[in-house]
C-alpha cells in the first residue's frame, strides 16, 4: 500500500509508523531446542519481557530478531564471551548500536540462565564500547526563544514545546497529557520506564495556563490540527521538524526539550531530588550532573563578583595632603 503525500508530511509519517507497528516479527521456522532463537523466543515470552513497555518490546524484539537471523541455529550452550565479542566487533562502526545488542543479549542469556539452558551469561564480561555522544543536544535558550519566535501561542507546535518544557516528560507520557491528568493545581499522570511504574505530580507552571483556553472536546493537550492524540513515534520528526523551521538544528528533539527542564530547574536552585520528583528519574547520578553544572555557574559568577569587590582601585583625593593657609 502507498503512503500519503506529501514526502515526510505529517500523514507521512504517522502511515509510515503504523505499517511499521503492523509488520509481523519474530516469524519463520520454528527454532530448535537449545538454540538461541529458542532462548530469544522464551524470553519473548518470559515475565521480564511482559512488563516492558510496548514501544520498549517493539525496539527490542528488532535487535534481537536480526540477530537470530544470523545466529538463531547456534546452540545456546555453546556461546562464548568471545563469540559475544566477535557479534560486538560487527557493529564496530556503530559503537552505541554495539553496546545496545551486547545488552539485550544478556537479557536473553540471564533468561536462558534462570531456566537451566546454561550457567553462566556471557555477555557478562563481553567488551563495552567507548562511546563520544554526549546524547540528546539539550534545547538552549537562545533555541527556545528562537522556536517561540516562529511558533506563535496557539499553535500545535508552540503547544507542545510549551508542555515538554515545563513538565519535563518523557515523549511517551507527553503525547498522553490530558485534562484527565489534571486534578488541582497539578498534572497527576502515571509514567512507566521499564519495568517501574511511578506516578507524578507536577504542578501546573504559570506559562501553561493557556492551557485552559484550549477546547475541553481534545483528547489529548498535544494534538493534530483535528483534535486527536499525536502517536508517540511520529511526535519526534514533527516536532524536529518545526524546530528546523525555526532555524535550530535537525537534533533539536523532544528529549533535548526533556534535558532543558532538567538544566531549568537546577538553574532554579532546585535540588537532585526536588528535580527528580518532576521529572520521574529513577538515576540521581544522571540529574547530579545538571545541579553540579548549575551550582558551578553560580559560584564562578559569585567568585567573580568577590574578586571585583576586592580589586576596586581608589583613586587619590587631588586634596589629600594640602593644607589650608
Amino acid at each position: 500500500m502507498a503512503l500519503p503525500g506529501p514526502l515526510y508530511s505529517e500523514a507521512f509519517w504517522t502511515a509510515y509508523h503504523r505499517a511499521k507497528e503492523a509488520e509481523p516479527v519474530s516469524v519463520g521456522e520454528p527454532p530448535v531446542a537449545g538454540s538461541m532463537g529458542a532462548a530469544i523466543q522464551g524470553y519473548y515470552r518470559s515475565a521480564e519481557f511482559a512488563q516492558l513497555a510496548e514501544s520498549t518490546k517493539q525496539v527490542y524484539r528488532r535487535i534481537l530478531d536480526t540477530f537470530a537471523e544470523k545466529h538463531g541455529h547456534a546452540a545456546i550452550a555453546k556461546m562464548e564471551t568471545k563469540h559475544v565479542n566477535m557479534a560486538i566487533d560487527q557493529k564496530a562502526e556503530t559503537p552505541a548500536a554495539a553496546n545496545i545488542l551486547r545488552k539485550r543479549l544478556s537479557s536473553v542469556f540471564e533468561y536462558a540462565k534462570s531456566i537451566g539452558m546454561i550457567q553462566v551469561n556471557p555477555a557478562k564480561e563481553a567488551k563495552r564500547i567507548k562511546t563520544k555522544s554526549k546524547g540528546y543536544r539539550s534545547w538552549t535558550e537562545a533555541d527556545i526563544a528562537a522556536y517561540r519566535e516562529k511558533w506563535k501561542e496557539g499553535d500545535p507546535e508552540r503547544i507542545a514545546m510549551e508542555v515538554l518544557l515545563h513538565t519535563g516528560l518523557r515523549r511517551s507520557d507527553a503525547v498522553r497529557l490530558g485534562w484527565q491528568h489534571i486534578v488541582d493545581d497539578a498534572f497527576v499522570i502515571s509514567t512507566r520506564k521499564s519495568q517501574e511504574i511511578v506516578e507524578l505530580h507536577i504542578p501546573l507552571h504559570s506559562d501553561l495556563a493557556f492551557l485552559f483556553d484550549l477546547p475541553r472536546g481534545r483528547e489529548t493537550f498535544i494534538s493534530t490540527i483535528y483534535g486527536r492524540a499525536r502517536s508517540e513515534k511520529a511526535f519526534t520528526n514533527w516536532i524536529r521538524e518545526a524546530a528546523h523551521e525555526a532555524g535550530l538544528p535537525l537534533s533539536s528533539s523532544p528529549h533535548g526539550l526533556r534535558k532543558a527542564a532538567c538544566r531549568r530547574l537546577a538553574e532554579s536552585g532546585c535540588t537532585a531530588l526536588e528535580i527528580m520528583s518532576i521529572t520521574g528519574h529513577r538515576d540521581i547520578k544522571e540529574i547530579e550532573r545538571y545541579t553540579k553544572a548549575a551550582s558551578m555557574k553560580r559560584l564562578s559568577r559569585a567568585a567573580m563578583a568577590k574578586s571585583e569587590q576586592s580589586f576596586i582601585i581608589k583613586l587619590p583625593n587631588p586634596n589629600d595632603g594640602l593644607v589650608e593657609s
